[in-house]
């Protein structure tokens, strides 16, 4: 019971000083106090780091969704609708949630752990020394760079991710390419697309706010590093998929 007690106060604790680093880059924010040559070199950064590994799953769960939903329709003599079921699933759904947790995984770590190794190394200190604020200098640039990127990728994950489903569909299930794209057009609406898209940036907010706190909390070493970086990106899944059902239901909610 001791135990327990203890754990719940630590863990109330640590949320809200979670909470306060996150209000006090907000403030930094506010303010306008964004390094913009900071911003560009960390978008520049997170984008390459996860780019290569999101096109290729993207792709690639696309022509999955199409030959699984082609073999299924198939029974029922509608597999043109193949078209709609990839394209909805990706842009609702797969590719806002896939991209973030593999964001998180990439750009996410690399941040945790470029955090904790200045941290464990006095170079946070340091920087404090010389008088500089080191979330504006070191989290500010991070969260809005996140706040950018994901979206961007997203994008690019549901187009590639059409395109993998439009290849299995012209080559498996052998629906003309004109047709196929003409029904993802008329699948995919303005509530869908956004409906998806909106989320990725409450997850790139999540995504950067615990990767660069438990980065600038890291201590313990070099052990440390390690320790707080995988638990910045189980962190982030967490919060990614609970936070997808719960955005989910405010979607469907107002927008039906």
């Amino acid at each position: 019971m001791k135990h327990l007690i203890e754990y719940i106060f630590g863990f109330i604790i640590g949320l809200g000083n979670a909470l306060f680093f996150l209000g006090e880059v907000l403030a930094h924010i506010v303010r306008g106090h964004v390094r913009i040559k900071e911003v560009l070199k960390q978008i520049y950064e997170q984008g390459i780091q996860s780019i290569v590994i999101i096109a290729l799953t993207s792709f690639a769960t696309g022509m999955v969704l199409a030959l699984q939903g082609y073999l299924m329709l198939e029974r029922f003599g509608a597999k043109e609708y193949v078209a709609h079921l990839v394209a909805l699933s990706l842009v609702r759904e797969l590719s806002p949630v896939f991209g973030a947790l593999i964001f998180s995984g990439k750009a996410g770590a690399k941040m945790a752990a470029e955090l904790g190794s200045m941290s464990v190394n006095d170079q946070v200190l340091a920087t404090r020394t010389m008088g500089v604020d080191p979330v504006e200098f070191l989290i500010v640039p991070r969260m809005v760079a996140a706040f950018f990127v994901l979206p961007i990728l997203v994008v690019l994950s549901e187009v590639l991710g059409i395109a993998g489903g439009y290849i299995v569909g012209i080559s498996e299930a052998n629906i003309p390419g004109s047709f196929y794209l003409n029904r993802t057009l008329a699948a995919v609406g303005y509530v869908d697309f956004f409906s998806g898209f909106i989320k990725t940036f409450f997850f790139a907010i999540l995504i950067g706010w615990v990767c660069c706190y438990q980065g600038f909390k890291t201590r313990g070493g070099s052990l440390g590093v390690g320790r707080f970086t995988t638990r910045a990106v189980a962190f982030s899944y967490i919060l990614i998929v609970l936070s997808n059902a719960l955005l989910t239901k405010i979607i469907l909610t107002l927008w039906g």
